[in-house]
């Protein structure tokens, strides 16, 4: 097997994992179209099954070694970058990507590792047929071995996280909001001007030093930022005492939702994730209700 045989096969699989991935996802991986602006239910369907067949027929016929399967692979990675780095633009950054499961996000890291994948299937079919030597062999051998040590660690702590995050949504019971703690809902705070004001809702979270409920909770903040409409902002009690003491936070952690215009919607302590969504659709309720009142 030459060197353009085995960067072949390994680039097919590539293409094939991809799509191995968005099949495993499967709502998350439909509803991650979301940040590129597809919002229809039945569109995202559509498109996640289409992307999951073309990734597979492209990737097979790539490792078969069918004429110009290679320029496919680049024209459609090509088009994925574009397509990264346009919600990138948009301040889509640290949304769902889709792009290998649901725990992959858009960044510029994943639009240039995408670029570059592009970059490859290009040269793929120009590369010398020389025969690899057996130390070379060893080596490319030993790569893929400690490559695939790599992806089952992070599967295996994907699973972790994932298993945390379940068991943190099992209390059903709402935040705890009391009138005397934290601002005034429907006033104005000076939190905004800590967001990039990017997205629809702001979320501030108030998180202590040495809090074990901050670190347990950390995953279920991470993935309900992750939604296109929030945008996430953490107030440390030591750093940022002074908005602590603005704000009269009772401790940790507390959550504060914000409109675009600085007017909180939506406050309490949370405990679960549940409770942690939980105030994200208050202050959507109250959005609402202000909008149609």
């Amino acid at each position: 097997m030459t060197v353009a045989e085995l960067l072949r096969f390994l680039l097919a699989a590539v293409l094939i994992g991809s799509a191995a991935a968005k099949l495993a996802a499967g709502a998350n991986g439909r509803s991650a179209l979301g940040s590129y602006g597809v919002r229809d239910e039945r569109l995202q369907a559509a498109i996640w099954v289409l992307l999951i067949l073309v990734e597979t027929v492209v990737g097979a016929a790539v490792a078969a070694g069918v004429a110009l399967a290679a320029d496919a692979a680049a024209v459609l990675l090509g088009l994925f970058a574009l397509a990264l780095v346009a919600a990138l633009l948009r301040g889509r950054a640290g949304a769902p990507c889709g792009c290998l499961g649901s725990g992959s996000r858009i960044s510029w890291p994943g639009a240039v590792r995408t670029a570059a994948l592009a970059v490859a299937f290009v040269a793929l079919p120009r590369l010398p047929g020389t025969e690899p030597s057996a130390q070379t062999w060893l080596v490319a051998g030993l790569a893929v071995a400690l490559g695939g040590i790599a992806l089952l660690t992070a599967a295996l702590l994907a699973l972790a996280r994932e298993l945390g995050e379940l068991r943190l949504a099992v209390a059903p019971q709402a935040a705890l909001s009391l009138a005397h703690e934290g601002p005034e809902i429907g006033s104005r705070t000076p939190l905004l001007d800590r967001f990039a004001r990017r997205r629809r809702l702001a979320l501030a979270v108030f998180t202590s030093p040495g809090c074990p409920l901050c670190e347990a909770l950390e995953p279920a903040v991470r993935l309900v930022a992750s939604d296109p409409d929030v945008e996430l902002e953490l107030f440390d009690e030591e750093s940022d005492v002074e908005m602590w003491r603005a704000l009269r936070i009772p401790g940790s952690p507390y959550g504060v939702v914000v409109d675009s215009a600085g007017r909180v919607l939506a406050k309490g302590s949370f405990n679960t994730l549940l409770q942690l969504e939980g105030l994200l659709a208050a202050a959507e309720r109250s959005e609402n209700g202000r909008v149609h009142a």
